[in-house]
């Protein structure tokens, strides 16, 4: 069971992104390259939020090229995580089970649930303001576990963040999504993050999605336009 990115050619502006290539389902899978080499490109267009120029999107086998974001088996989370101010972490959470927030008991009782596998029980009823960048990533995190799809991606959700801080967001992710069992896509800038958090990744450079390669053996062994990328002098 797969992700297929079947001939696709994304456009934008004079930029052109370039991808055939196939993503197994279960894995934690980053993606790398320069700034502007299309990796938030590409998940947008398997979130359905960018139409290719040409080719298809396949998961499973089925072309989901045309459906629409909603109907889609993905969930993006992006660096500012979107929480409405004006609601409660509760509230916000909630809103990946229901978006007119009526919750029945049982729904209400999957959100505390949600809270306390993120950490966050005794915090419900914090706004936004109230909490730390951590804990608001925390609860975007748990609302977008709630929305149950079985595939993770994550737009440098935590590039805002310390160090310290960001091991432990990336450590949760981790765990959360192997409980799931889902697939995780992660954009990132960082090698250290992919080597931590990814058993493949998937380097987008020159205007081309290469397919996904195991993290560890990339960083041992990387391409010339990797190794640019990553300030090492060619081997």
């Amino acid at each position: 069971m797969t992700i297929t990115f079947d001939k696709l050619r994304l456009m934008q502006g004079e930029f052109t992104l370039s991808a055939d290539l196939e993503i197994e389902e279960g894995h934690k899978v980053a993606l790398l390259g320069p700034s502007g080499g299309g990796k938030s490109t590409l998940l947008s267009a398997l979130a359905g939020f960018k139409t290719p120029q040409s080719g298809r999107i396949l998961w499973r086998g089925d072309d989901i090229t045309g459906t629409h974001p909603a109907r889609r088996p993905v969930t993006l989370l992006f660096q500012d995580h979107n929480l409405f101010p004006h609601l409660t972490a509760a509230q916000n959470i909630g809103l990946g089970l229901r978006p007119d927030l009526r919750l029945s008991g049982a729904e209400h009782a999957t959100v505390e649930r949600a809270l306390a596998r993120v950490g966050l029980d005794a915090l419900g009823a914090k706004r936004p303001a109230e909490l730390s960048g951590g804990q608001q990533q925390r609860v975007a995190i748990a609302r977008a576990l709630l929305r149950d799809k079985p595939v993770l991606m994550l737009d440098e959700p935590f590039a805002a963040l310390g160090p310290a801080l960001k091991l432990e967001m990336l450590d949760l992710v981790a765990e959360i999504t192997e409980a799931a069992r889902a697939t995780l896509l992660m954009v990132t800038h960082q090698p250290e993050d992919a080597i931590r958090i990814s058993d493949q990744t998937l380097l987008i450079a020159e205007g081309k999605a290469h397919p996904p390669v195991d993290t560890k053996t990339l960083m041992a062994d990387p391409p010339e336009v990797l190794q640019r990328y990553l300030g090492r002098p060619p081997s």
